[in-house]
């Protein structure tokens, strides 16, 4: 018909950091928080759970991951390093709080914020 219809486009990236909400290039580096405690008997639909497990994206330094865990209030173990599975601790005390841990020493943990 000789009718030239130019096509503008612009890709948008949907990968965001969890920490500081900065845009992810290639593959982002997830983490995984593990179960508080594991049941033997699969949860309900019905039922909630404590925490969500993720997996949460970060861009692959540690300070985005420490990030998001200092704005949710949880605890960090010095011991342990981020990684891909983050075991959650629970502090006891008069309201429920929770340190991550990637559980790779075996001495006990010292929790700090994040």
């Amino acid at each position: 018909m000789g009718i030239r219809i130019p096509t503008l486009q612009q890709d948008n990236v949907a990968i965001r950091c969890r920490g500081c909400s900065g845009v992810i290039e290639g593959t982002p580096f997830r983490v995984n928080v593990m179960d508080v405690v594991a049941t033997e008997i699969a949860r309900t639909w019905a039922g909630t759970t404590s925490i969500n497990p993720g997996p949460y994206q970060f861009h692959p330094d540690p300070a985005c991951a420490r990030t998001w865990m200092r704005s949710r209030g949880y605890l960090f173990c010095r011991r342990s390093a981020i990684r891909e599975l983050m075991r959650p601790i629970l502090i006891p005390g008069d309201e429920q709080r929770l340190g991550l841990c990637d559980g790779l020493h075996r001495d006990d943990h010292e929790l700090v914020p994040a």
